[in-house]
C-alpha cells in the first residue's frame, strides 16, 4: 500500500501566503497533526518513507515514521510558483486568479511551473514504486499531491486541482493487477 500525505501546518499557511517552494518548518499545530497522523496510522508498519526535500514534509514524514529512514525525491516538491510565490492569497494577481479559478482550462503563468510537469514528475515517481507488497509513506505537499492523484485517477479529468487538501491528510492507493488502485482519503 502507498500512503501519500500532504505535510502539516506551517506559519505561511495561517498568514495564507502562497508557499510554494519555501522551506518553512512546521509550526506547532503542524506537528500536533503530524502526530495525529501518526496515531492514525499506528497500524501501518512502513519499510520505505520518501519525502519532498522541503523541510515541512521530511518533518512531517520523520514524525509518522519515526525509525524509517526518509529517502529524499525531488519529483515530491511543491509545485514552483515562480515570482508568485510568496503572494499574499488574498491579493493574488489577477492571472494567478484565473489559473486558479479553473485550473484545468487555464493554463499556469508565464514563470509558474505548469501542471502537466507536475503531473508528469509524480506519476513517474509513483510508476517507480509498481508492484512493491510493502506499505510506503509519500510525504508531499498540495499541488504535488493533487499531481499524484490526477495521474492516479486518469478519469478525474482534472476535479483534484480544484479540492481543497487540507494539512495531514492521507491518500491510499495500491498496486493490484497491473494497475494502481483509486486513491482513497483516510480519515
Amino acid at each position: 500500500m502507498i500512503y501519500v500525505i500532504r505535510h502539516g501546518q506551517t506559519e505561511l499557511n495561517i498568514r495564507q501566503v502562497l508557499q510554494g517552494r519555501s522551506n518553512y518548518p512546521l509550526n506547532e499545530k503542524g506537528i500536533a497533526q503530524a502526530h495525529e497522523a501518526a496515531e492514525r496510522l499506528r497500524e501501518v508498519a512502513f519499510s520505505r518513507v520518501y519525502s519532498s526535500p522541503l523541510v515541512r514534509a521530511v518533518q512531517t514524514a520523520e514524525i509518522i515514521a519515526p525509525d524509517v529512514p526518509v529517502t529524499i525525491d525531488e519529483r515530491l516538491i511543491e509545485m514552483d510558483y515562480g515570482s508568485y510565490e510568496g503572494m499574499d492569497l488574498n491579493a493574488l494577481a489577477p492571472e494567478v486568479i484565473t489559473f486558479f479559478s479553473d485550473f484545468e482550462h487555464n493554463p499556469a503563468p508565464e514563470g509558474m511551473e505548469q501542471l502537466g510537469s507536475v503531473v508528469a514528475r509524480a506519476g513517474e515517481f509513483i510508476e517507480e514504486l509498481a508492484g512493491q507488497d510493502d506499505n510506503i509513506l509519500v510525504s508531499t505537499h498540495a499541488i504535488a499531491m493533487k499531481g499524484i492523484l490526477e495521474y492516479l485517477t486518469p478519469d478525474s479529468h482534472g476535479s483534484y486541482w480544484s479540492q481543497y487538501i487540507g494539512n495531514c491528510a492521507v491518500y491510499v492507493t495500491e498496486y493490484k493487477n497491473g494497475a494502481f488502485t483509486v486513491p482513497v482519503e483516510i480519515k
